[in-house]
Parts: C-alpha cells; structure tokens; sequence
C-alpha cells in the first residue's frame, strides 16, 4: 500500500459502532522495548519533560510524578530535583481568560527558564489540555511557541494529540471521537462541543485546527499523521513527516491503541534528535508515552494511606455539570452514611445574599462532617451568561464560593480525604481552598483515570500534609466511578 497523507477533509463523519472503530485499519505496530527505549534515550539528552497542564485532571495517566501548583523558583527548583523525568505544572489556565492565560504562561516560562539555566537543565514543554477539545487553543501553543521564538528557539511543528484512549477518546480518519456506551461520537456533536466558554463545531481536527485559528490556519495546511503512517510506516515514516514540517506546521495524530501512541512518541523522539524542534499539544494519554512511563496497576487503600488512620471523615467536592457527573452523584448519595450539602449557585451570585448563604453552608457542612462524609455540591440547574466571558466569570464566582466553604472546614474541621470533581473545581480547592503547593501523583484510583495526590506541602495547618487529594475529571468514568472512589477511600472496598 502506497503511504499519503491525504488533505481532503471527508464529509461529516457520524457515529460509529465501537467494536468496529477500534479493529478497523491495519493491524497495530508493537514496537518492543519502546517506553524503555524512550526513557533511555532522554534520560541520555539530560532532558526532563515538563507538563503545563491547563486543568488537575491530566495527571490521571501518571504515577509517582511531581505536581506544582506554584512556580516560584523554589518550587520549580525542587520539581527539577525530582527522581521523576516528567513534572506537571498546574496552570488552571482553563479557568481564565485569554488575557490572564497569555500572562501567566509567560510568567510560568520565564521562571522555567531561569531556574533550568541556573541548574544547567535541559527540558521540553508540553501543553496538556481537554481531550474533548475544551482549552485555550491555539492561545497557548501561540504564547509557548513566542517564548521560544524570541528565546532563538522557534518550533518546527505543533503535534496535536488529544487521544484519552482510556475514556473513550480517540483519533481516526482525523475525526476526533468519544465514545458512548457501543458508540464512537463525533465531539463535535457531544455537550462538550457546546461548552459555554470553549464550544466549537468541527470534529474532524483539520477544521477544528481552522474553526479556532478563525482561518489563519487553513485545513488544508494541517498535516496528518494517519492510522496508515503510523501503523505501516512506523517509527521512521512518522519522523519524515514531522522533519518536513516548518514555521509551527500542525501536525494532526491519529491514534486508536496506545501502540500508535508509542510509534508516534518514538518517531517524534527521532525527529527531534535530528533538529525538528516539536511543540506538543495534548491529551492525557501521550503524556506516559512520551515520558516513557510504564503503567501500573490502580492503587489500593493501604498504599493511599500507608497504614495509618487519618482523622476526620472524607469531602468529596463536585462543580462539574455534564450528564454524566450528574449521574455519578446519583449513585454517590445512594451509599450510606454520605450526606449531601448543596451550595445554591444563583444566592452566591447575587452579592447581596452571599455572604450569608456561605455563612449557613459553611455551618451546615460543618457539622455535618462531624458525623460522616459529605459531599459538598453545587445546585444542579447550571448557570450561564450571555457570552463566553461571561459564563466564564459566573463559573469562577462559583469556584470561589466552594473555595471559601473549603478553607473553612481545612480550619477548623479534620479531613481525612478529600476529591474534588471538575477540572476548575480540583484546581481551585488545591490551590485555594487547601494550599497545596507542591504535591506528588501516587497513581489512579481506576484503570488511567482519576488520579490520587498525596500533599506535599501545603500552606496553614500540619494536617493538610500528605492529604489524599483525588482529582476527578467531570468527563470520566461510568454512573458508578464516584461512589466506587469513595468505597475505596472508606476501606469498604479495593481498587
């Protein structure tokens, strides 16, 4: 078979049966020894991959890797310190607007940047973002790839790869995928594709690339690493095509089995070390891949706590809005012994009533924990504006008054664990609401989903020190992952 590289966008592409999607096409690549081979050759280059991940939940697909939630150049410091050659910075930048997002990456770059030169440390930069197409693109990779320009380090080619092959999300035929039940759905004709902030239309990814770039880019200049490239031409076919990219080329992965991801990595890797300098736009998956991290299997109770009892019972934290996070909650109050307090979300955006309602829910979550586990949760008929921004800024308002309830109970309430359940959400009761500072990815508590971190420091009382902190993506999981998160935590059960 002759290997292209078609540019035809198809038609609209539909839904299809899963079963059918994931045989489909040549056979898959196994490369041996390739994660091995991919650690060993960057360990070789003095090189550590650093991670900015613009919401928590990208450190569901990595285990014992450094997380900061704070840049300063001790914080950094210690992360390059690490055993691990892969660390996160959390950016939240999904939270922010495009002004606020363009600064505070510059801000996290120059910081990299310094520290790396006074520790003589070499790194890489990869964006993590939305494996439904929810971020700041082509904001970020515009602001990232600035940086290096005006540092004499322009990027060759933008690699696209928004594969959370775990959740159901995948790339094939350049139409990017998430999967229902026996279904593979286009995204764009999913709720994510109506995100109030971040909605778009196209799923094939070359229109999607043109939709967000509002034509600067044009489809038909995206190139496309295809099923076919990857899976007959392996490693070195993928290292033509990226080494004949220039000037930011976006280059579209395909992927439907971790081993394209692999080929993907090492072809990438190859490139690289012939001087196409790649800038990495990504979902979770390709992140172990390209660190060369092996996966391992979903962490117990015993390794999350170590032995030893924590005082207090658990808090669990839920903003997200999609289906599926509303019928995870269903099943989560089913449980014994779990009370539900819930934050009315039109009185805390009403500036008169506010303080007061978080004055009665802050005394009711209270004592309520006194007792059992809580979650604490946002009433469910969603708010939005008139504009992006504006459901942007009604979404922070929310955030911040589930902040305020958490730095209440961290002050004056034992907590044993807590899981935060939205990407905003797990970032701002990190940063805010618990003043994690720095912390470290233990693993998952399910197969490549739903990380468990364990403090490393935090700002405040000593009891926030190595806290179990789990990170649970809005768009993860089936109907019962949130109770079986909580059983786990308890005891009741394993992973």
């Amino acid at each position: 078979m002759t290997l292209t590289n078609d540019v035809t966008s198809p038609a609209p592409p539909g839904e299809r049966n899963a079963d059918e999607l994931l045989v489909s096409g040549p056979p898959a690549l196994n490369v041996p020894g390739v994660r091995e081979t991919i650690r060993g050759r960057t360990r070789a280059k003095g090189t550590k991959l650093v991670v900015l991940d613009d919401d928590p939940t990208g450190s569901q697909s990595v285990q014992q890797v450094p997380v900061l939630t704070r840049w300063e150049e001790d914080d950094v410091k210690w992360a390059f310190s690490q055993p691990s050659d892969v660390f996160f910075v959390l950016t939240n930048t999904r939270s922010l607007d495009e002004s606020e997002t363009a600064a505070l990456l510059r801000d996290v770059l120059t910081t990299l940047d310094v520290v790396a030169s006074q520790l003589g440390q070499g790194y890489a930069v990869l964006s993590r973002s939305d494996s439904t197409l929810r971020g700041h693109f082509p904001l970020e990779t515009d602001v990232i790839a600035g940086f290096a320009a005006d540092h004499g380090h322009p990027y060759d080619a933008v690699m696209i790869t928004p594969a959370y092959l775990e959740a159901g999300r995948v790339t094939t035929g350049d139409v990017h995928y998430a999967r229902s039940g026996d279904l593979f759905v286009p995204v764009g004709s999913t709720d994510y594709a109506a995100d109030a902030t971040f909605g778009f239309r196209g799923s094939n990814l070359r229109d999607y690339v043109e939709e967000k770039t509002a034509g600067r880019v044009k489809a038909e200049d995206v190139v496309s690493l295809t099923i076919e490239d990857i899976r007959l031409g392996g490693p070195s076919r993928v290292a033509e095509i990226l080494t004949a990219c220039h000037d930011e080329t976006p280059v579209i992965v395909n992927a439907v089995l971790e081993a394209d991801l692999e080929v993907v990595a090492l072809g990438a890797l190859n490139a690289e070390e012939a001087g196409t300098a790649i800038l990495y736009r990504t979902g979770p998956s390709f992140v172990p891949v390209r660190a060369g991290l092996v996966r391992r299997p979903p962490v117990t109770h015993g390794q999350i706590f170590g032995g030893r009892n924590r005082p207090g019972h658990g808090l669990v934290v839920v903003g997200s809005h999609v289906d599926l996070t509303g019928r995870q909650l269903e099943r989560l109050l089913e449980l014994p012994g779990m009370i539900r307090v819930e934050l009315d979300v039109p009185g805390v955006l009403d500036a008169a009533r506010r303080d007061a309602i978080l004055n009665d829910t802050a005394q009711v979550l209270m004592e309520a924990l006194r007792g059992s586990d809580v979650v604490l949760v946002t009433s469910r008929n969603r708010v939005t504006g008139k504009t992006a921004s504006s459901s942007l800024a009604i979404a922070r308002q929310v955030s911040a008054s589930l902040v305020a309830l958490v730095k209440r109970v961290r002050a004056q309430s034992d907590v044993s664990w807590v899981i935060a359940k939205g990407g905003i959400t797990s970032s701002d009761v990190a940063t805010a609401g618990l003043g994690v500072r720095r912390a470290n990815v233990l693993g998952q508590l399910f197969p490549g989903v739903v990380s468990v971190w364990i403090t490393e420091n935090s700002e405040g009382q000593g009891h926030d020190e190595g806290l179990p902190y789990v990170v649970f993506a809005g768009n993860v999981g089936d109907d019962t992952s949130l109770a079986e998160a909580v059983s786990i935590l308890r005891g009741d059960r394993d992973a």
